[in-house]
């Protein structure tokens, strides 16, 4: 007990509505860094098939966010929603997640080194950055959802 008691003193414990804020804000900002990316590539690649790429991409995102990521979002709000009130910084992702998102920033990495024209990669990145950017709006839409309820009372 003397170890739990000495962790929760340097925990570093932040209110829900944070973690709210956090996730949302986490998923927006490498949401725009990825559509960032991808638009440079394709303004430097400079061809009439660059609206191409980026609409297929735009296609890849609704697919993405549809069946992929609201359901990841969904058991993320899920977790933080029932979470005691000063839940630890850190847990606005669940361990597993951070494994998930390792695995995604080395794939993105080895991708972008590859050999694989920019111009291919950009609908990736696009689908991925702008599913992100969509689903950061469920987090944002619960943070203002928890904000009023917490004013009503």
């Amino acid at each position: 007990m003397k170890i739990n008691s000495n962790f929760e003193k340097i925990k570093p414990a932040v209110n829900k509505l944070f973690l709210l804020f956090l996730s949302g804000l986490m998923w927006f900002c490498v949401g725009v860094m990825l559509i960032s990316l991808a638009i440079h590539w394709l303004v430097a690649y400079g061809s009439g098939y660059s609206y191409l790429f980026a609409s297929l991409g735009f296609v890849a995102a609704l697919f993405i966010h549809h069946f992929g990521f609201l359901k990841l979002v969904d058991k993320n709000l899920g977790r933080i929603t029932f979470m005691k009130d000063k839940p630890c910084v850190f847990s606005f992702m669940s361990w597993k997640n951070y494994l998930i998102v390792i695995v995604m920033i080395t794939m993105g990495i080895t991708l972008r080194h590859s050999s694989i024209p920019k111009e291919y990669l950009s609908i990736l990145y696009i689908g991925i950055g702008l599913a992100l950017l969509l689903s950061s709006i469920r987090y944002f839409r619960v943070l203002i959802s928890e904000i009023k309820k917490r004013l009503e009372y």
